[in-house]
């Protein structure tokens, strides 16, 4: 992907984003997505995630990111491991990694009013062995594959 285009240059920033997968509590094989609108005004199912704020740790985001964008209170099971992806945005090349963790429902129900930035239009959940035909991203879709990976060994 050529994110520069002719005569223009654009200031490299790294970002740091940290979210996951979380089961539900009933242990049926489900997670919860957060549907965000595309550019083109339909709704792409995505891992609910965010940026570490103040001095939290990358677990401590993910959780909070988890409890703002999807209404859950969740515990880290473990982590499933980080995806690095670069994209344009005005004069900025964001070189951004997401750090993805495996998480089950301790309480709290589904509901998107408690989003800040109000990036989330929806959430619900979804069958595991759905995620790679809901999933709007690839690399979110592989990390799909290991949360499908893990339940088969346990």
């Amino acid at each position: 992907m050529n994110a520069k285009r002719p005569g223009r240059h654009l200031t490299r920033v790294e970002e740091t984003s940290s979210g996951g997968f979380v089961l539900a509590a009933d242990g049926s094989p489900r997670v919860a997505l957060i549907g965000r609108l595309s550019r083109n005004g339909r709704i792409d199912w995505c891992v609910p995630k965010g940026h570490p704020e103040g001095d939290e740790n990358l677990e401590q985001a993910a959780v909070r990111e988890i409890a703002e964008e999807t209404g859950l209170e969740a515990e880290i099971i473990l982590g499933l491991g980080d995806i690095h992806y670069e994209f344009s945005a005005g004069s900025k090349l964001i070189s951004k990694t997401v750090h993805h963790f495996l998480m089950r429902q301790t309480g709290g129900d589904l509901t998107v009013e408690n989003d800040p930035q109000h990036e989330a239009v929806d959430v619900q959940w979804f069958e595991i062995d759905a995620l790679d035909q809901t999933l709007a991203h690839e690399n979110e879709r592989r990390m799909g594959r290991g949360v499908q990976e893990w339940l088969a060994r346990q």
